[in-house]
């Protein structure tokens, strides 16, 4: 899975940290620092982290797929945003 982008300029091994929240700040910056990105630098960063972990599919493993779930929480706090609703039964 290739870890560039061209509306990103993503950190080296960014995806590959130990710490979800770090992952969370190195995509903050990223998306804030980019002047290519087509939305707001919140959905550009969970974009990106969605992307990564969509591509990985199966091949993720359970310790990193939870890792970077983590990291989608990080980056809702760091950006104030609350996290989505889920739907009633």
């Amino acid at each position: 899975m290739t870890e560039t982008s061209d509306a990103l300029e993503l950190e080296k091994s960014v995806f590959a940290k130990d710490d979800p929240r770090s992952i969370a700040r190195s995509l903050k910056r990223s998306a804030e620092r980019s002047k290519q990105r087509k939305s707001n630098p919140y959905r550009s960063a969970m974009s990106m982290l969605t992307f990564y972990i969509n591509r990985a599919g199966k091949t993720l493993p359970k310790a990193r797929r939870t890792n970077l779930e983590s990291a989608k929480g990080e980056l809702r706090r760091l950006y104030g945003k609350s996290p989505p609703r889920r739907a009633k039964d």
